[in-house]
Parts: C-alpha cells; structure tokens; sequence
C-alpha cells in the first residue's frame, strides 16, 4: 500500500511539474513559416498526438495556426487547476472541468463577448438566449461548451449517456431476453458467468465491475434517478408534479440498488477490485473483454474500448457493449436517453490572458468549425481515411475502419481537436454526418456480426433505440447538474454540496462491500446526513425555481 501511495504522490508531483512546464511557456509562437502554434490544458485524461500529424499539419496549412495539446495526469482537476493558478502562467486555451470557476475568480479568462460578433462560426453554436446561459455574475462571457451541439439533423446512433452495459456475446447466450429491471439483468450476468467461467482464451469472465475513483464514481453513485424512471439532472430529481427537487442519495429505491450490489458482491459477482481500480486499470480490464457488464457513460469507457476490441478481434467474439434501459421495477418508463441537446454553461474550453493573440485564438476556433476542416477533423483525408460515393455520401471500408482504430495511426495521422469547438448532426451539405460515427451506413457497416445479431433480434437499427427511452422535451431547468456543477464553497449549499460527494466516496464502496448491509447503511446515513444535504438541496430548489419560472 506504502508503494502504491508514494507512486501516486509521484505521480502528482510529476503531473505539476509537467503542468508548470506547459504555462511557462503560455503564449503563441509563430514558426518561420507563419503559423502560429497555441498551447492549450485541458482537465481531462487524454492522448497527445504526435508533433508532426498529418492532419494536424493540413489544418495548420489552412487555418495558420495549430494546437498543442496537454491533458490531466495523476490529479484531480481541482488540484490540476490550482497548481497552474498558483504558478501564474496560462496556456493559451483552457478547460478546467469542474474547476470553472476557480478560474473566473482569478480574473485570467478572456470574455467572449467582442469576438461572437466578429466571428460568426462561433457564434452559431448557440442562440443569443442560450449563449446568456454563459454568462457569468459580470455579465460577461468566459467560455463554451463544446459537446451536444447539433447541426441540422440529429444523426444519434450511439447512446453517449450513461446506461447499465452488456456484452453482445450474453445477450446471443441467453436467446435475446428482454431485460427491463435491475434484477434481471444481474440474474443474467450470474447465470452467463456461471456457465461461462472463462473466454475462450482462458480469461476469467467477470460479471460486473463499477469505477469509483474521484469524479467517475458516478459510474456507482447516481443509478438511482435512472432506475426511478427520472432524466440526468445529475446532483437531484425533479419532479415535475410537485416542481420539488428529490434527493435520490436517500430514496427507497437508492437503498434498494446498493443492496443488491452488496448482495453480489457476498456472491462474488463484483469485481473485487472494483473499489480501488484506477480509470487506467479499468479501461485495461474492459479492454480485455472479460467484464461482461457495468454502469457507465458511453464517452467514458466507448471510444477507447472499442477500437481495442476491434483491433483485437474481440469486436466479433461479441464483446461490444449495448445499453439496457433499467428500471427498479416492471412497467416503469425509462429516461436514460436525452434526445435533445444538453447545455451545460458550467465548463468548457476558454481563451487565457496569458494568450499573445487573442483575436487570432478566437479566429483559430471559428476556423476550426468551417466544414472543410470540420470534415479534416472527424474523417480525416479523403481518398486515404474516406471515400465519396456517387451520391456525394462520405463511407469507408473495412481496412479504413481498423486502420482509423489503430493507436499508432491515431497519433501520427488523426487530429480532431476533441475538446474544441464541433458539431454534432448534419453536414453543411445536408447529406453527410458530421462525424464518422453519426453517418446512418458508415455506423451500421462498421457493426460487428454479433451487435448486427443483437440489432436484429430487438427490431433496433441503432444503440439509441436500444435503450428505448421516453421521448419528451426535457424542462427549461434542465440539467440541474449544470448549476451544481458551478457551485463553490461561498455558500452553504455549496459547502453542502463538497461534504456530501466526500461522504458518498468514502461510503458507497463500504456499503457494497459490507458483511452486514443494513448497519452499514445506517452508518453512512448518519455520516451522509451530517453534511447537511438539506443546505445543498435548499439552494437547488431557489435555482429550479429560477429556472422554471416559478
């Protein structure tokens, strides 16, 4: 355990140093041939590309300008955050996830405002009632929110949202059953598990594992407001009856869901690591195959797994992932599945005052949502990652597919610019998706043989219908998550709100893990309570009210 520490404070130390080194150097060069090149942190684990990647260069060449990329290593975003604001020095673009805020109270963001005018790619990702979303107490613009903006028509295939996971390979074992409840689906897990020890290679299956390191242990913590039948506000219920937020930490039907993973876990269903794992760890174990199911969100776990077990050929041992939508009970509508866009204005990428050309930072982001470089970013080269048919629709083989999951290629070729400004939906041309993954053929030719069989067998043509969730406009408040997310320690809600994310880490893995549930439940009920989620759930009623009107 000593060990395991001290390469964990080593870790953190290094991420620091590796940190101080990028804001040191915070400012755009211009290389001799013109183009400028920005630095940018974002607060999220991710993979650097090589220096010199093609697409990377194509961009440049046509934009005057590329983007060196520096992502979260070894600490939280917090942490992350606060050791660049202690050094002084900023990158040029910034995402600081949950630490927002952190950065507006040091008064090192550059408002928006003066450049939406100017540079109207940007400008339209938003409307003007949604860009005042943005705004912070000065009235000012500090950031955007670059994900779930949708172009024209929505193109969803995927289900990015979070949801209860199964393999392919269970569902074809046991004849394609339906699964509504939670009991159901880990009946089936410890039936495939009983009858199918191992993969084929040796490996032993493992029924369920969950992740509970710092932010992600979502992946444990917030089932309930799903299983209750509620959307994702995230931090509480709403419900719409009575326009009272719920705390969904504390309802029978949380109560009843960690039961039943304690009850797994006594009969050795859970992975018994589960606890301690490490995201890296958990990624390298779903990436093996053996886990046959878990609770996640797509984005968390899709975009690196999938293109492993394409590479592996675990793709076509039936090993992909579909969503189930779980319900407490029978008869229950689900809401895992949000049809609309979600806006969340509590993060997002933003321009530092460290940057030594601000209006050629912002240039660079409106350059980057033009469709040419739109398309360089996420299809890649025409006539190498891509090919144009006769209609003008954009598809590509198998060996561009596999070629385009490889690790190696993606580093030295591929360049989306994942935490910048893109779109969703559909292409300036009205034909093509604006990613690969959202094009109707391209999704259902690059399906495995077993999720074409699962597709088949539940009369789906895509993992959104899978889920089968109601379809509804979601509230002017919603995502609640949104407003928590911003929440500081300036008031006692969010302070409240602080206490009881380290109660829930603390305790949920201990009631899951516990010999004896129900005192252990008690336990963390006392310690939960303790943090005064009533202060929390106070100011989140003042702001749905806000929100809704009232």
């Amino acid at each position: 355990m000593k060990v395991k520490l001290w390469r964990r404070a080593f870790a953190a130390s290094m991420s620091a140093v590796m940190l101080l080194g990028l804001t040191a150097c915070g400012g755009s060069n211009e290389s001799s041939d013109g183009i400028k090149t920005f630095t940018m942190f974002t607060a999220m684990p991710g993979s650097e590309i090589n220096d010199d990647n093609d697409v990377m260069n194509i961009i440049a060449e046509k934009t005057g300008a590329k983007l060196k990329e520096t992502w979260l290593t070894g600490q939280t975003d917090a942490e992350a955050i606060g050791t660049i604001i202690a050094g002084g020095e900023y990158p040029d673009f910034i995402n600081g996830g949950d630490a927002m805020m952190s950065l507006y109270d040091a008064g090192v963001l550059v408002p928006w405002d003066d450049y939406l005018e100017k540079y109207p790619n940007l400008k339209e990702m938003y409307t003007d009632k949604e860009w005042d979303n943005f705004r912070q107490e000065d009235g000012k613009i500090y950031w955007a929110n670059v994900f779930q903006n949708t172009y024209g028509e929505d193109r969803a295939t995927t289900h990015n949202d979070e949801a209860f996971w199964i393999q392919a390979r269970v569902l074809e074992w046991a004849g394609y059953p339906e699964i509504k409840t939670l009991d159901q689906y880990f009946d089936l897990l410890e039936s495939y598990a009983d009858a199918n020890p191992t993969m084929a290679n040796g490996t032993k299956n493992i029924p369920y594992t969950a992740l509970c390191e710092d932010w992600r242990y979502f992946c444990i913590e917030n089932a309930p407001q799903f299983l209750d039948g509620y959307p994702n506000d995230g931090s509480v219920i709403v419900d719409k009856d009575t326009m009272q937020v719920v705390d969904y930490n504390t309802t029978p039907t949380a109560k009843r869901y960690f039961q039943k993973l304690n009850e797994e876990y006594q009969k050795g269903y859970v992975d018994v690591e589960f606890a301690t794992q490490t995201y890296d760890e958990y990624i390298a174990k779903l990436s093996t195959g053996a886990v046959l199911g878990m609770c996640d969100q797509w984005w968390d776990f899709a975009y690196n797994v999938n293109d492993v077990f394409k590479q592996q050929g675990l793709d076509e041992q039936g090993c992909n992932y579909v969503p189930l939508g779980l319900t407490i009970d029978e008869g229950m509508e689900n809401r895992w599945h949000t049809y609309a866009d979600t806006l969340n204005n509590s993060s997002g990428v933003a321009v530092t005052t460290s940057c030594s050309d601000i209006d050629a930072a912002f240039k660079f982001m409106n350059d980057l949502l033009d469709q040419e470089i739109h398309d360089l970013r996420f299809w890649g080269v025409e006539g190498e990652d891509y090919l144009v048919d006769e209609n003008g629709l954009y598809y590509r083989t198998d060996e561009m597919r596999t070629k385009c999951a490889d690790p190696t290629y993606k580093a030295s070729h591929l360049c989306s610019y994942s935490y910048m400004p893109q779109w969703l939906g559909t292409s300036r041309d009205g034909k093509n998706a604006m990613k690969s993954e959202q094009q109707t053929s391209e999704f259902m030719d690059g399906l495995s043989t077993p999720l074409q069989k699962v597709f088949a067998a539940y009369g789906v043509d895509s993992y959104v219908d899978m889920i089968g969730s109601v379809k509804e406009e979601e509230g002017p408040w919603f995502p609640m998550y949104s407003y928590s997310g911003s929440m500081t320690t300036a008031t006692p809600g969010g302070v409240a709100w602080v206490k009881m994310g380290e109660v829930k880490h603390e305790w949920l893995p201990k009631v899951v893990m516990a010999p004896d549930f129900e005192s252990t439940w008690n336990q963390y009920m006392t310690a939960y309570n303790a943090a005064n989620p009533q202060d929390f759930l106070a100011e989140m009623q003042t702001e749905l009210e806000r929100r809704a009107g009232l």
